[in-house]
């Protein structure tokens, strides 16, 4: 585990120097550029020199549909921004993946605390407090479905199904930083997201006892 450094500028600095030049589907180079990992020997790429392009870049997919969570997978490829320094570069990223770099530093300082998934579902109100009636075996295949890296989500699940119950339906490399590769700087997931909560909700509506 490396040390918490003071700032997150600070700690992405640390990053490059270290060779932790990935993050999610994003290659960060040492001359602040950023582009889709795996476009990393093309030279056909439109330039970008905006930080605030990486706003418009992270909006739609490859097919034009709208990305609500900025963590899928689904990042579109052909595309080159030079972020121009180390403060642009951090910017951009806070456009490409929010609040990415602040949860790992909370992380390296243990002032990161997660969330189990019963906790989150249990301070549910309103149309969503139904989703407390999901059962384990259904919380936890909707979370193999919604949460894993291929096809849904690329953070790492620091959160259990409830405490002292680990999820069992994911690879052990989606749940621990332990076999985190030295080159990729890591994207937390300390709390289940609105969209798996959403998710829940038709599940655990099957559950209401039948009328007659």
């Amino acid at each position: 585990m490396m040390e918490a450094p003071a700032t997150t500028r600070l700690l992405l600095a640390s990053c490059l120097e270290q060779g932790r030049h990935h993050i999610g589907q994003i290659l960060l180079g040492v001359d602040f550029t950023l582009r889709h990992v795996a476009d990393d020997d093309r030279d056909d790429l439109v330039l970008h020199t905006s930080p605030a392009d990486a706003r418009v870049i992270a909006r739609y997919d490859a097919e034009g549909n709208f990305r609500p969570l900025k963590t899928a997978p689904n990042l579109k490829r052909g595309w080159l921004l030079e972020a121009g320094s180390l403060e642009g570069m951090e910017l951009a990223l806070e456009f490409f993946y929010p609040a990415a770099l602040g949860m790992w530093l909370s992380h390296l300082r243990v002032k990161l605390h997660p969330t189990a998934l019963r906790e989150t579902l249990d301070r549910q109100t309103g149309m969503y407090r139904i989703t407390q009636l999901i059962r384990d075996d259904q919380a936890s295949e909707l979370v193999a479905r919604c949460c894993t890296s291929e096809g849904g989500c690329l953070r790492t699940i620091l959160w259990d199904l409830a405490p002292g119950h680990p999820i069992t339906t994911l690879p052990s490399s989606k749940l621990s930083l332990e076999e985190l590769p030295s080159n990729r700087i890591p994207l937390l997931c300390s709390e289940l997201c609105n969209l798996v909560v959403a998710a829940a909700r038709p599940i655990a509506k099957g559950n209401l006892p039948k009328k007659d």
